[in-house]
């Protein structure tokens, strides 16, 4: 599935059906710069799952602050709009592929 961004107007519209992974970054954030790519190359293997991007600057307070991002990258786990699981920190391929299928294994 194809890479996607949102914003705080677009959100909460984007996570509503089935598994969704978000990777709340920023530009001058040297690892969110690292993982990018990799998420990236991950939503390009995986399409039964949406893969979103969320840049925090100053247009885009409201849902970090709603969904407590302290520390970036961190890539929050939706199912159906509902938050399952979020993980701060570079993650490589295989740990995210992994997340993924544990993800999908859960109901």
């Amino acid at each position: 599935m194809a890479l996607e961004h949102a914003n705080d107007t677009t959100f909460d519209a984007m996570i509503g059906n089935g598994i969704t992974l978000v990777d709340f970054w920023a530009s001058w954030c040297g690892p969110c710069r690292m993982f990018g790519p990799i998420f990236e190359e991950t939503s390009e293997k995986v399409s039964d799952v949406k893969f979103i991007k969320f840049e925090i600057d100053e247009t885009n307070r409201r849902t970090a602050a709603k969904y407590g991002i302290r520390s970036i990258p961190a890539v929050l786990a939706f199912k159906n709009g509902e938050l399952v699981e979020a993980r701060t920190g570079l993650m490589d391929q295989d740990t995210l592929l992994m997340w993924i299928q544990e993800l999908k294994g859960t109901n």
